[in-house]
């Protein structure tokens, strides 16, 4: 210390800092934090679930579809309750319209990011079954080169889909949550075939670039940007 005095602070001040700090265990800290993301995870997708729900209830064709079905199954056909049992009109509505929601939830197979959430899909069993998705890709991945690269196999649907996803740099919940006549549109036109799809993405964006240019919003746009431009600040007297 005599002859390094400059440096005396500096040793306190590390000394108290290891001394004082609070002794917790990082993987502790680090599997609380997973366990709370997952929580978050599985309840906000049931949210999103649920005004999925919700919104298909409040569609007239499936509305209607549901109310034939739960006539046709007598859940709506019960006989008017007297005496002391009678019910209000409002809590006859809301039976009603839960067992509209209970059937829409058992009919319909709701795809993409509105689906039915499945506990196997929070962060903390994604980490825990990591080993067994990485074996099951490379299992998959080894067929698919032994399948189509040596032994020449044409593609079957599923595997055509997966290209074509691939193409369209989409995840599987999207590509799922396309319907189903789009998807046979894409096999008819052969886009699992790059120069296909090539093809295909031009007519597309030629498309939209012509839907774009017939959107009142967006000539307003551009408009904007041609008279105004980005960033720019005006100060016009009322």
């Amino acid at each position: 210390m005599l002859d390094h005095p400059e440096e005396y602070y500096r040793h306190y001040y590390h000394y108290y800092r290891r001394r004082l700090a609070p002794k917790v265990d990082v993987t502790i800290v680090i599997l609380v934090t997973v366990c709370a993301i997952s929580v978050f995870q599985f309840f906000s997708w049931w949210s999103s679930y649920n005004e999925a729900i919700n919104y298909l209830a409040s569609v007239p064709k499936y509305r209607i579809q549901a109310t034939e079905i739960a006539r046709q199954q007598g859940l709506l056909n019960k006989t008017k309750e007297k005496g002391k049992n009678r019910r209000s009109k409002e809590e006859i509505r809301e039976e009603e319209e839960e067992i509209i929601k209970d059937i829409i939830k058992n009919k319909i197979d709701i795809k993409g990011g509105y689906q039915k959430p499945k506990i196997y899909d929070i962060l903390l069993f994604q980490i825990l079954l990591a080993p067994f998705y990485w074996c099951k890709y490379i299992v998959w991945y080894c067929w698919w080169i032994y399948c189509f690269t040596i032994k020449g196999q044409e593609y079957g649907v599923e595997e055509k889909l997966y290209i074509i996803r691939r193409y369209m740099k989409m995840s599987q919940s999207q590509f799922d949550s396309l319907e189903d006549h789009q998807k046979e549109i894409f096999l008819e036109r052969q886009l699992w075939i790059r120069e296909n799809y090539e093809v295909y993405k031009r007519e597309q964006e030629e498309e939209l670039k012509k839907k774009m240019a017939m959107d009142p919003r967006w000539k307003r746009y551009r408009r904007w940007m041609k008279n105004e431009g980005p960033g720019r600040l005006t100060f016009i007297d009322d």
